[in-house]
């Protein structure tokens, strides 16, 4: 893009450039630092700094090569039952934005000062080149804004339904863009109906135009005119854009690349929380998040970061369901709560805001809406953390005001006083194992594997099933094996979805230390949330073990040739992915590889709800036990899909997953042609009898 000539006849250009540019960064610098990072300073210190390397590229790969952008380019859209391309017209835009900022550094504030920089770097031919692929990027962009301007505003898909989605900025941003495109092919036109040389007049569209305009009349001199018009209009937008940003939701320009780099790179299942001094108490530690200083700088970010594109909450299974959380609503009225509040002085656990947070910004029912499953986060395109900073703040209520849903105190207090959640259950932990020879770990200390058979394998009657299922799988297969018995307790996790982490560490701290005083190496579990807890969260206080799934140590018996089902099982399965399982935890293979090594079984998935989008059964983040606000039931959802697949069985592991499902089929009144099995169940089924 050729600078124009002198600024007045008398004025270089690169000086008003310059001017304009000094002018306009200084104040949106002061921006971005008073409206962010003086704000986002006030979290709580949290290590995010490990790893560079990892960080580094794990990052550029997310905004350079728009990854999570991209993730969902070619698959079926829940709703609407398109093929999902939404991806493509971002990553188009945002591939031009890298592309002509970069132009504008060489060819406007590099040129403006020395107009052979171009060449000098980029060879006359580079230039020519660079030059093409901008005039036809241009056209290619433009094409791109019309569409989204179409999909945002008319073809409307839920996602861009909410009201966050449907501010006026979106246009401001997208009509800047559109200006920026329109400028760059104007100059090219004027520059090339002015009589201009060079590779910059060689351009396909833009000296097509300009040889029309030449051939209509217009004069080289009128030409160059409005060539040195349209330029500085061309920076004028520049410089606008970046005045514009810090007050508009596209700061997530600048914020999301950071909050990329400053992932989280731990297990997505495990809850990263600081320990609790269970001997002596501070009356100055508060727990969890009630105040913008509790939440941690990097949970600050995520509202800066947050693109408000919807995809979270249109993947939200509590929203979709007509319930009050939007995971997107969370972030981005944490962000304006903030603003709004203003910087709040030095570090003060005893400090009030003048304005509340929760029933505030941020409703109450929303915190414990949450199923935890993580589905916003595997949708969120600039890796925003919404579930942990829920999970802060619902550790807030129940630790510091001790508010919580009634049901969900009964499991916390089954939990205190009996080591499980299953309050009124008559059972014992080892009556499931009546007449199967289970041994204990006390009674064999030298068993290679501990089958942690977790709380509800043990006590809920339906679940039951499983773990017998589990002993003969394990039995056929010549596994050295043996359970805790009544010294196993509950893992904690519920404790921890529901808010209190004071009862979690306990539990797992009690856990810990009876594991590790019979030296357990290797523990296999049915039940997810124990698999999660005890791989994801125990390190943390000391508990290191090898940790499998059941699908996981199945399929590998399997594979070994130790475990042969020989009967023919005439059943279809549709496939339902457990939360806690898969996008947790990326397993996603194994229980279905354990499904198809069953004779006669035919496998369906519940598409396009399914491994990575999977729908939640409505149970995790302590939902087994806290019933939900309004709506539809989550269960009742996802048993719809399982009834479109027209499969007889729907098949899980995960005992929580069996009981939502059995009840969505009773709800149903599908009970005589479906029903809700473990896979391991069917599997079982399927081996040899003794």
């Amino acid at each position: 893009m050729v600078p124009p000539d002198a600024l007045f006849g008398a004025l270089p250009v690169w000086v008003g450039v310059y001017i304009l540019t000094a002018i306009t960064f200084a104040v949106a610098g002061y921006a971005v630092y008073y409206r962010v990072f003086r704000l986002v300073l006030q979290g709580a210190p949290t290590s995010r700094f490990d790893r560079p390397l990892t960080r580094l590229i794990g990052a550029a790969a997310i905004v350079l090569g728009q990854r999570k952008v991209l993730q969902r380019v070619g698959r079926t859209d829940p709703r609407s039952r398109r093929i999902d391309l939404a991806g493509i017209g971002h990553a188009a835009i945002f591939w031009g934005f890298l592309s002509f900022s970069l132009s504008y550094l060489i060819f406007i504030f590099g040129g403006s000062i020395w107009h052979p920089l171009g060449e000098t770097i980029l060879t006359p031919t580079g230039v020519l080149v660079y030059s093409i692929y901008l005039d036809i990027l241009a056209v290619v962009v433009l094409a791109a804004l019309v569409w989204a301007l179409f999909r945002r505003w008319i073809a409307q898909p839920h996602r861009l339904s909410f009201d966050l989605t449907r501010k006026g900025e979106s246009v401001v941003i997208v009509g800047l863009t559109a200006g920026l495109m329109i400028a760059t092919l104007l100059v090219h036109s004027f520059y090339v109906a002015a009589d201009g040389h060079g590779p910059e007049a060689s351009v396909p569209i833009g000296g097509a135009i300009g040889g029309g305009l030449a051939a209509a009349g217009m004069s080289a001199g009128t030409a160059g005119v409005l060539q040195a018009i349209f330029w500085w209009v061309h920076l004028l937008i520049i410089l606008g854009f970046a005045f514009y940003i810090p007050f508009s939701k596209h700061i997530h320009m600048v914020a999301a690349p950071v909050n990329a780099f400053f992932r989280n790179l731990e297990p997505r299942g495990g809850l990263q929380i600081p320990l609790i001094d269970l001997d002596s108490m501070d009356e100055d530690v508060r727990f969890g998040a009630s105040r913008v200083q509790d939440f941690t700088w990097r949970q600050l970010l995520d509202g800066y970061a947050c693109a408000v594109c919807g995809r979270c909450t249109d993947a939200c299974p509590a929203n979709t369901t007509g319930k009050v959380l939007s995971p997107m609503h969370i972030v981005e009225n944490l962000k304006e709560h903030m603003i709004a509040i203003g910087h709040q002085g030095p570090r003060d656990a005893t400090h009030v805001e003048p304005m509340p947070l929760i029933d505030g910004a941020i409703p109450e029912q929303a915190i414990w809406d949450c199923v935890s499953c993580g589905a916003c986060m595997e949708e969120c395109p600039v890796v925003v953390e919404h579930v942990p900073t829920i999970m802060d703040m619902r550790r807030s209520l129940v630790l510091e005001e001790s508010r919580i849903p009634e049901t969900g105190m009964n499991a916390l207090l089954s939990m205190e006083q009996r080591g499980h959640p299953w309050r009124g259950t008559t059972f014992a932990r080892t009556d499931w194992a009546e007449g199967l020879d289970v041994p204990t770990i006390a009674e064999k200390p030298d068993a290679e594997v501990l089958f942690w058979v977790g709380c509800t394998a043990a006590l809920e009657q339906r679940s039951q099933g499983i773990a017998r299922s589990m002993v003969k799988v394990l039995k056929s297969a010549g596994v050295n094996f043996a359970i805790l018995g009544e010294e196993e307790s509950c893992t904690g996790d519920p404790a921890r979805r529901m808010g209190n982490e004071y009862l979690y560490q306990m539990l797992a701290q009690q856990n810990i230390e009876v594991m590790n005083s019979y030296n357990i190496k290797t523990v296999v579990t049915i039940c997810p949330h124990c698999f999660n807890t005890i791989k994801n969260e125990y390190p943390q206080f000391g508990g290191d073990y090898e940790v499998l799934h059941y699908s996981q140590f199945v399929d590998g018996l399997i594979k070994q040739g130790r475990v042969k089902p020989v009967k023919m099982m005439d059943v279809s399965v549709a496939y339902h992915d457990s939360c806690f399982l898969g996008r947790h935890n990326g397993v996603y293979d194994e229980p279905r590889n354990v499904a198809k090594a069953i004779p006669g079984l035919q496998l369906v998935e519940m598409s396009p709800r399914c491994r990575e989008r999977g729908f939640c059964c409505g149970a995790g983040g302590g939902h087994m036990w806290i019933e939900e606000s309004q709506g539809e039931r989550i269960n009742h959802a996802r048993t719809d899909h399982f009834l479109e697949t027209g499969a007889d069985t729907v098949g899980v592991s995960c005992p929580f997953c069996l009981q939502m499902m059995n009840e969505g089929i009773q709800s149903k009144g599908q009970s005589d042609a479906k029903e809700a099995r473990d896979v391991l169940e069917i599997l079982a089924d399927s081996l040899a009898d003794d």
